[in-house]
């Protein structure tokens, strides 16, 4: 029957459903309930196969309304589409964005800022650490301040109030960056102070905890054994260390190139015997970077807060064997260690200048004007100063301190 606006309103309901197709629309039907419903519906062929589309209810779909989508429909499927699919893939719930959560932006991060700093690798793997296992599939309109206080403070509460601080920094940069990039109209860290502040550390092992330490070093094994000794008996930074590979060993020197130190400055440090003979001790993991210290033989050892914890622990149990009685030991860091080879250097009467450059310090007496036109790298210096420490290190672990000055009161 030819469907008029008139004649659609007035049909009524049976006891059966009615569906009367429309003759000016071929493949429209209007179809009224039992119930009293009316509504429209379509009917086509996708791919050999009968198909209805539901196109809405009446009256709230008119009949030129409901004639216009039939015919979009019937085109469709004349284009071998289906658009009863089409219809439902676009109502169906979309995927999260994931171009706004905190893993995507700090990747972009990196990549955009990150990567163009020495300290780069540093900063992404803390903002990894704790920023994204904490919140990387929080999308970071969600973040609040609030959330960076508590995430702050969880930190804090295990113990590591400088690393609170500098993941501060770190998430404060980050998110200054967010509202650069117009990504966050406002950074929700900002107000947010420091955890803590931070004391000025002094703290240099005792000739007793050395002993104690290198006791420990012995019962971990690797690598945390002897990157302990490592650190301890060169007195370099624990990246530094950490990231050693055998093409920087030159017989008994390390040579660092410039993108390997903190201060962008090429640093070689003289091998003792003693360090050469922990090498030496290392069994290599085959791998392109050929890293000393690692476990997977593609990237270096991490983990140095476990790590540290492990030898306290261990230097703990050889502290009260030795004194066959629980012993206290402060709390001391991995860069506590470069701070009592300095020290153990100065009992020594190295002179400070090649204890600086021994460090690959530009401060101090190698800063100023004397940094500019004093070039003398002082490598002999160098080697005799370490030398000289190892030897003092070697006769305190051995048991043999008399012939060396004593660090420290015990």
């Amino acid at each position: 029957m030819k469907l008029t606006a008139a004649s659609v309103d007035k049909l009524q309901p049976t006891d059966k459903r009615q569906e009367i197709p429309d003759a000016l629309c071929t493949g429209l039907y209007f179809v009224v309930q039992p119930t009293g419903k009316k509504g429209w519906q379509v009917r086509y062929r996708h791919s050999g196969t009968h198909r209805r589309m539901t196109l809405g209810a009446y009256p709230v779909l008119s009949l030129a309304d409901a004639r216009q989508r039939a015919r979009d429909a019937l085109a469709a499927a004349s284009e071998g589409r289906d658009p009863a699919e089409e219809v439902r893939a676009a109502k169906a719930p979309k995927p999260e964005d994931d171009r706004d959560k905190i893993k995507v932006l700090i990747g972009q991060y990196h990549k955009r800022h990150l990567a163009s700093l020495k300290s780069g690798a540093v900063v992404r793997r803390e903002l990894d650490r704790f920023v994204v296992a904490e919140w990387g599939e929080r999308d970071i309109h969600s973040i609040n301040k609030r959330d960076v206080i508590d995430l702050l403070d969880d930190i804090a509460d295990s113990g590591r109030f400088v690393t609170a601080n500098r993941v501060r920094a770190y998430l404060n940069k980050f998110l200054n960056w967010a509202v650069e990039r117009d990504i966050i109209p406002m950074s929700p860290a900002t107000g947010v102070k420091p955890v803590a502040k931070e004391p000025s550390r002094d703290r240099v092992l005792t000739d007793d905890e050395i002993r104690w330490f290198w006791t420990a070093c012995e019962a971990e094994g690797f690598p945390w054994g002897p990157l302990g000794k490592v650190l301890l008996l060169t007195g370099q930074r624990l990246n530094e260390a950490a990231q050693i590979t055998d093409s920087e060993i030159r017989g008994d020197l390390w040579h660092l190139s410039a993108d390997r130190t903190k201060n962008g400055r090429v640093h070689d440090v003289p091998l003792s015997g003693a360090v050469r003979d922990v090498l030496a001790g290392v069994d290599r993991i085959a791998g392109k970077p050929g890293f000393i210290f690692t476990t997977t033989g593609t990237t270096p050892v991490s983990g140095f807060y476990k790590a540290r914890a492990t030898l306290a622990d261990a230097m703990q149990k050889a502290a009260a064997e030795d004194r066959g009685e629980p012993v206290e030991i402060p709390r001391w860091t991995f860069h506590d260690l470069r701070r009592t080879a300095a020290t153990g250097m100065a009992r020594l009467g190295i002179p400070v200048r090649v204890t600086e450059a021994v460090l690959n310090h530009v401060s101090g007496t190698g800063g100023g004007i004397v940094g500019v036109y004093q070039r003398h790298n002082y490598a002999e210096e160098k080697r005799a100063a370490l030398d000289a420490w190892a030897s003092y290190v070697t006769q305190l672990v051995e048991g043999k301190p008399g012939n060396v000055v004593r660090i420290g009161g015990r």
